[in-house]
């Protein structure tokens, strides 16, 4: 095992603990802790004074305080440890002592490792960041690169929610002509899967050498990524049997002999909105209907929050459209090789672990970023 001193020895100690000082005071100003504890106190006195315990109104206010107290505690076990660091470098100042020099390292780098997973966590606030995830990836142009390049995305985010420990479904697929998918969705269940998520919606650009191409030129490609909570059944929408279209079939994805014979695939219309649902990778034909219908009764829900919104930015004046020019993020592969987003600015040069699913930088400064834009326009 190396010695952590030895490789210190060029680091300015006092520089790197008010770097992790200035990032805990830059989390408290995000979390506003003070505001934390006034909202539990109107949650206690809501709580107090309302005797339904089995109302919806009950079950939010008592989810919600479970996270305010998760947030209060994470905080403070944070503070309680760079409190222990600051102590540590006060007795290595007074004794110059090469194993106090080694324990204090040694709580640095634990520090850094635990800032960077539970400021994570903190940051995650929305309404349904606590939700699972439902999430679509459709190539754009490029012809057969984007639709590679499309499954090269598919992948990566199985990956990460493999490596995260969530249960992946591909609910639906659609394979391209030469290679890749034209699209697929996903539905990620797990404790704060959309809120992890969330930040990757909008357009991903590709710029390699196309291994499609015979003269090797360069070339830049382009696939969409829409990322909605799965909306749990406590939440109203209501999907009359009469205004939907269900339709059966062969499952054209990677399935078994027996899925590909039989007609276990689900079309679901939902004819009143146009927004159709296809439910083709569960071992029978009531599974993927009951995956479809989920996943309708979600897309119900965003489309209703989609029109509040689009009043409320009506008002307002001004209306930011996605186009495949506003990509969020680039992954460039030649002539160098770095994966920038351009609404962050965080960039990364280690592309290979961020295909193979490393992504949790892109998703911590992405939180960072939400939640610094949501205090300015507060």
């Amino acid at each position: 095992m190396h010695n952590l001193a030895q490789i210190y020895k060029n680091v300015d100690l006092e520089k790197l603990i008010k770097n992790f000082e200035d990032k805990l005071e830059d989390l408290r100003g995000c979390l506003e802790p003070q505001k934390l504890e006034t909202k539990l106190i109107k949650i206690e006195e809501e709580l107090q004074n309302n005797k339904d315990w089995d109302s919806q109104k009950i079950k939010k206010l008592l989810q919600e305080r479970a996270q305010i107290f998760e947030k209060i505690s994470i905080l403070e076990n944070l503070e309680r440890k760079f409190k222990e660091i600051l102590e540590w470098y006060s007795l290595y100042k007074e004794e110059k002592s090469f194993d106090i020099l080694n324990t204090l390292l040694e709580e640095l780098t634990s520090f850094e490792k635990t800032f960077k997973t539970e400021e994570t966590k903190l940051l995650l606030s929305g309404e349904y960041d606590s939700s699972s995830a439902i999430l679509s990836i459709h190539a754009g142009t490029g012809g057969t690169d984007a639709q590679d390049w499309a499954s090269i995305l598919l992948r990566m985010y199985v990956k990460w929610a493999e490596k995260k420990g969530y249960k992946v479904k591909i609910v639906d697929i659609l394979p391209g002509e030469e290679a890749g998918i034209k699209n697929a969705v996903l539905l990620i269940e797990g404790e704060k899967a959309y809120g992890y998520l969330k930040g990757e919606k909008g357009i991903h650009r590709l710029i390699r050498i196309s291994p499609f191409n015979a003269n090797s030129k360069r070339h830049t490609s382009f696939a969409s990524v829409t990322v909605i909570p799965q909306i749990e059944e406590d939440i109203e929408v209501e999907i009359r049997p009469e205004d939907l279209k269900i339709e059966t079939m062969r499952a054209s994805g990677h399935g078994g002999q027996h899925v590909n014979k039989t007609e276990t695939a689900v079309r679901i219309t939902h004819i009143p909105t146009g927004i159709t649902v296809t439910c083709q990778n569960e071992r029978s034909q009531y599974l993927n209907k009951m995956t479809a219908l989920k996943i309708l009764r979600s897309r119900l829900y965003q489309l209703e929050k989609q029109k509040l919104e689009s009043k409320k930015e009506s008002l307002i004046g001004e209306k930011k459209e996605i186009s495949w020019g506003n990509q969020i993020r680039t992954y460039t592969l030649h002539p160098y090789k770095v994966v920038k987003d351009h609404r962050t600015q965080y960039e990364s040069y280690k592309v290979e672990e961020i295909l193979d699913g490393e992504i949790d930088d892109f998703i911590r400064e992405y939180l960072l970023w939400e939640s610094k834009q949501k205090l300015k326009d507060n």
